[in-house]
C-alpha cells in the first residue's frame, strides 16, 4: 500500500528541511511500501523490517529494497524509504537499481548457456570471439576471464586510461569499450593470480557477441531476463526515460546526503552495467534454483571455485563469490558504483536467497544481507 509522504515546507531552511527529511526518512524505513507476503511469517518480516530500518537509518540510506526466497520461491519483497527525496517518490520492490557487480553473475549465466550449446568453448584464446582484442604473451580464455584468472587490470588507482568518475561519455559498443585496457600489459600471466577485473567482463561482452552472432543486450534479454521473469532489467542508459529507476546518492565527508556523481556505464555493461529490481532478481534467484536458465551440472561448474596457481587462494567461481557463513554454504555477489551498493545471496543447500539494493554508495548492503539471511534461517543470534 502506498501512503502519502509529507513534502517539505518551500521556505524551510537548510538545516529545517534536513532534519525534516531526516525524520520522514526513519519514519518510511520502519515500514515497507509494496510488500508482498505469502508464506514468510510476521515474525521474520517484523526482523528484517527492523534490520532494514537500523541500517538505513546509520547509513543515512534513502531508500532500499530487499526481497526474499523460502523453498526456492520469492515469497516477499518491499521497497524501504524513498527512491527519490526530491519528488518524495517511495522505494518500491519493483524500484530500479544500479546492479553493479553483480551483472558479472549474470553474464556468467549467459556465457554458460553458450557452454552449454556448444556454441563457445571456455578453454580456446578469446580472439576465436573476439578477434578485436590484441594477442598477449600468453593465451587468455574464457573461462579464466569468468573468474578472474586472466591477468587484466582493473581500475587504475589513479583512474589515468579509465573513464573519469564524473562522465557522460557513452561507448557505443563492445569494440569501442576494449580500447580503454585492451593494450595494457597484464598484471599477472593468464591463470596464476586472481586480479579482480570488471574489465575481464567487458571482454567476456565481447566474446559473447561473438559466439552468438547477437548483441549482449539482445542475449541476454532472449536468453536470461525473459525465462527468468526479470520483465524490467536491463542496461542502465544513462539517457533514456527509464520509468521507476531510482535516483542516485551518495554522503560527503560532512555527512550530508548529496546526488551521486554522473555514471554513463555503457563501457562495462556485461561487468557493472545493468539495472534491476529487487523482484527481478528474486526471480532470477528463483530461475537458478529451478535450474531453468542451467543445467544442473552446468550451474555446479558455475559455482565451483576456480583457484589460481600461484598466490592467495580464490573463493570466486565463474561469476559469483562462494563461501561458507555460519555453517551455510552460499553463492552470490556484491556492487557499488556511484549512487548504488547491492548484494544477493542464495543459501545453495536449504533454496534460501536474499536480494538488498540501495540507492547510496558505500554503505555495504553485503552485511545487510547476511543479517537477513541469518534471521531466514534462524541463526540470527548464533555466531
Amino acid at each position: 500500500m502506498l501512503r502519502q509522504i509529507p513534502s517539505l515546507p518551500h521556505r524551510a531552511s537548510p538545516r529545517s528541511s534536513f532534519l525534516r527529511l531526516a525524520a520522514s526518512l526513519l519514519a518510511l524505513s520502519c515500514l515497507p511500501v509494496d510488500a508482498q507476503d505469502t508464506t514468510l511469517s510476521s515474525q521474520k518480516r517484523a526482523q528484517i523490517e527492523k534490520a532494514v530500518s537500523a541500517f538505513m537509518t546509520a547509513n543515512s540510506v534513502p531508500g532500499i529494497s530487499v526481497a526474499v526466497l523460502q523453498n526456492g520461491q520469492p515469497v516477499w519483497s518491499a521497497g524501504f524509504g524513498m527512491s527519490d527525496l526530491e519528488d518524495s517518490a517511495p522505494a518500491t520492490s519493483y524500484t530500479l537499481y544500479r546492479l553493479g557487480s553483480i551483472s558479472k553473475a549474470i553474464t556468467a549465466v549467459a556465457i554458460l548457456q553458450l557452454y552449454e550449446r556448444g556454441k563457445l568453448d571456455l578453454d580456446v584464446p578469446v580472439q576465436k570471439y573476439c578477434p578485436a582484442v590484441p594477442q598477449k604473451d600468453s593465451p587468455i580464455t574464457s573461462r579464466q576471464l569468468l573468474a578472474h584468472l586472466s591477468g587484466i587490470r582493473h581500475y587504475n588507482e589513479n583512474g589515468k586510461g579509465d573513464v573519469p568518475d564524473d562522465s557522460a561519455r557513452h561507448f557505443a559498443s563492445m569494440e569501442e569499450s576494449l580500447q580503454l585496457f585492451s593494450s595494457d600489459p597484464l598484471v599477472a600471466k593468464p591463470g596464476t593470480q586472481f586480479h579482480y577485473s570488471t574489465y575481464g567482463y567487458t571482454l567476456l561482452g565481447c566474446v559473447l557477441e561473438g559466439a552468438a552472432s547477437q548483441k549482449y543486450g539482445d542475449f541476454v534479454r532472449e536468453n536470461v531476463f525473459r525465462p527468468a521473469g526479470m520483465e524490467h532489467t536491463q542496461a542502465d542508459d544513462f539517457f533514456a526515460i527509464v520509468p521507476h529507476r531510482t535516483r542516485w546518492y551518495h554522503r560527503d565527508k560532512t555527512g550530508a546526503v548529496r546526488n551521486a556523481g554522473v555514471l554513463d556505464s555503457s563501457y562495462k555493461i556485461p561487468g557493472g552495467g545493468l539495472i534491476s529490481s529487487a523482484d527481478d532478481m528474486a526471480n532470477f534467484e528463483a530461475a537458478i534454483l529451478a535450474d531453468k536458465l542451467l543445467k544442473r551440472s552446468t550451474r555446479d561448474l558455475m559455482w565451483t571455485v576456480a583457484q589460481p596457481t600461484e598466490g592467495k587462494p580464490s573463493h570466486y567461481a565463474l561469476g559469483w563469490f562462494i563461501a561458507d557463513k555460519f555453517g551455510v554454504h552460499t553463492a552470490g555477489h556484491s556492487g557499488g558504483q556511484q549512487g548504488t551498493d547491492t548484494d544477493f545471496v542464495i543459501a545453495t543447500d536449504h533454496s534460501l536467497g536474499v536480494v538488498v539494493l540501495a540507492n547510496m554508495d558505500n554503505v555495504n548492503t553485503t552485511a545487510l544481507a547476511e543479517s537477513l539471511l541469518k534471521i531466514i534461517l534462524d541463526v540470527a543470534d548464533k555466531n
